[in-house]
């Protein structure tokens, strides 16, 4: 059943609106009319599993406008209204989110301190479940504002928290977690140049009623790749709908991506991400990403490494991950980057502590 799930939810993020600019026809894809035959065979029970598996995914509002727009030639009343409400109340939850990050931010900017809201807004108009946001700040002064402004309660944080330079807030009556990514980047804090030009290459942008500082389009996608290669191995749809957003930005440039992730030791991760997207893309959609060749070449592998698994696109950590590791670990090192190769070499001891505390307890809290 999740197949089916992601395979018509695939189907109708990448096979069903205008072809994107920055992407290229190839075959035909999956077939978006069977996708619509395999959703008519579903029951009440399967249909709102697929809902929420819509929304484990971060693609929720764009899938179901898309298939609104769908049923209005059906008339399936039933599941029309269920849609309808979805939507409106998925749309209600962000709306309020968005005020609360706004006072946030704006909180912030009064007191003289710059911050950039990253990965969230990268799903507009979806919304992720947490909101993140990056600061040169010092910690105190965001506890500060978070506990004196919000009455926010800080949460312990983790042995992976503190390397990564990460603090997390509850704020009353936000459903959301605030996590504040300060001075640093990466799975273990190892990207500090990286996260140092992130806000003097940062842009606004509007969304709704509300603007916020978010990075540029190649820091966008290094960001993700840091996400997704180096730290969760795994794809959400939001990722993939995402990035395709993402390239048709024409301000988007491959060579000055290239340059920057070849400077933070992940070019290899960034190339690879790439083309697990335009594969996807291709095999959904029947259309692929228009990547130059430096990014084909530069890929470590493809959308045929990554297997669905316990709901999810699955990057296989052996040896694909580890290779990219290597390979950031490996440039740190020529570059000299002391901080950032001791970071690094700490992660295979703390992955398994992770591992035996996971297996021993259930749970690797306290650890990640």
């Amino acid at each position: 059943m999740v197949m089916d799930h992601i395979a018509i939810l695939s189907s109708l993020l990448f096979n069903s609106g205008k072809t994107p600019q920055r992407l290229e026809s190839k075959a035909d894809g999956r077939n978006l009319e069977e996708a619509l035959v395999n959703l008519a065979q579903f029951d009440q029970a399967d249909f709102t599993s697929l809902v929420k598996f819509a929304s484990d995914h971060h693609v929720i509002v764009r899938s179901l406008e898309i298939l609104r727009g769908l049923l209005d030639e059906e008339t399936d009343d039933a599941r029309m209204t269920q849609v309808v409400r979805t939507i409106e109340k998925e749309r209600t939850r962000i709306a309020h989110a968005l005020r609360i990050l706004e006072r946030i931010c704006d909180k912030c900017e009064d007191a003289g301190l710059k911050i950039v809201v990253i990965k969230s807004l990268d799903h507009w108009p979806d919304l992720g479940s947490d909101l993140d946001l990056y600061t040169n700040a010092d910690p105190a002064d965001i506890a500060h504002i978070m506990t004196i402004c919000f009455r926010a309660r800080r949460i312990e944080r983790s042995v992976g928290d503190r390397l990564a330079g990460k603090w997390n807030f509850l704020v009353p009556g936000l459903p959301e977690l605030v996590e504040f990514h300060i001075g640093r980047l990466g799975q273990m804090g190892e990207q500090v140049q990286l996260a140092r030009r992130l806000i003097d290459r940062a842009v606004f942008a509007r969304f709704d009623r509300h603007c916020f500082r978010i990075p540029g389009p190649e820091d966008r996608l290094m960001i993700s790749t840091l996400q997704r290669m180096y730290r969760h191995f795994y794809f959400r749809l939001c990722d993939i709908a995402d990035t395709v957003a993402l390239l048709e930005d024409r301000a988007f440039d491959h060579s000055t991506l290239r340059a920057d992730a070849e400077k933070a030791g992940i070019w290899q991760g960034a190339a690879t991400y790439l083309a697990i997207v335009s594969d996807y893309v291709t095999t959904y959609g029947g259309q692929s990403l228009a990547l130059p060749p430096f990014v084909r070449s530069s890929a470590q592998f493809g959308g045929s490494e990554v297997k669905l698994r316990k709901g999810f696109l699955r990057v296989p950590i052996v040896p694909h991950s580890v290779n990219l590791f290597i390979a950031e670990l490996a440039s740190m090192t020529g570059s000299k980057n002391i901080s950032g190769t001791l970071r690094l070499s700490l992660l295979p001891w703390l992955g398994g502590a992770a591992a035996v505390s996971q297996k021993l307890s259930g749970s690797d809290k306290g650890i990640w």
